[in-house]
């Protein structure tokens, strides 16, 4: 069942407690492979910032309770955080939404969380299946860089997030996922390369920067 603690999970989580705050980004990013992350569209330093994101959320969910640190997953690139999971809670839906705001260099957070009671140790064999086939697919598909994309399924949704060079890229990758079995349907957070998105600064960091500028 997916409310279960991953020993990943848990480890990054203990990491966050002893490094935060300060030092996520220095840390994050030695344990960044170089090889994957410098031919990656982000680049190593974009992945090593997002590494910093994603062990600064855990953190704070994981101090939070570990109910919510158990059921909630993210993705994430160049700063935009696509958040999935499935809690029977709404109000853990929104506290989740608000803690991972705090994380330093955040600049969207894309709300995917499911509040529903369906679940359980059949649905995440399947969705754990599904998830790995298409991973596996991108892999080996022509004309996409496999690298640059992330995938996430809960409940039979397909979750999808990164960055395509072109719009032809995003297009086979949809078609891949929407052509697995046992998929209810496929939200994609996808955006091409020269979307301006990716140069957006995180909130309040522009408004600082025009008032140190003044």
């Amino acid at each position: 069942m997916r409310g279960f603690l991953t020993k990943t999970k848990i480890a990054v989580a203990l990491t966050g407690l002893v490094l935060l705050p300060g030092c996520v980004g220095v840390v994050a990013g030695a344990a960044a492979t170089g090889g994957v992350a410098a031919v990656q569209e982000r680049g190593f330093v974009g992945t090593a910032n997002d590494n910093g994101i994603a062990l600064e959320i855990n953190h704070y969910w994981f101090q939070k309770s570990t109910s919510m640190f158990s059921a909630l997953s993210t993705q994430i690139y160049e700063g935009r955080v696509l958040i999935t999971g499935a809690v029977t809670d709404p109000d853990m839906r929104a506290e989740a939404v608000q803690l991972a705001w705090k994380a330093k260099n955040v600049r969207e957070i894309l709300n995917e969380i499911e509040v529903t009671d369906e679940g359980g140790l059949k649905a995440y064999a399947k969705d754990t299946w599904a998830a790995n086939e298409l991973r596996s697919r991108l892999l080996f598909a022509r004309g996409v860089n496999s690298i640059n994309f992330s995938v996430e399924v809960v409940n039979g949704t397909v979750y999808l997030l990164g960055v395509s060079n072109d719009q032809a890229e995003q297009d086979r990758v949809l078609a891949i996922a929407r052509n697995l079995a046992n998929i209810r349907r496929v939200v994609s957070h996808i955006i091409n390369k020269d979307d301006p998105r990716r140069t957006r600064p995180p909130p309040g960091e522009e408004g600082a920067k025009s008032a140190s500028a003044s």
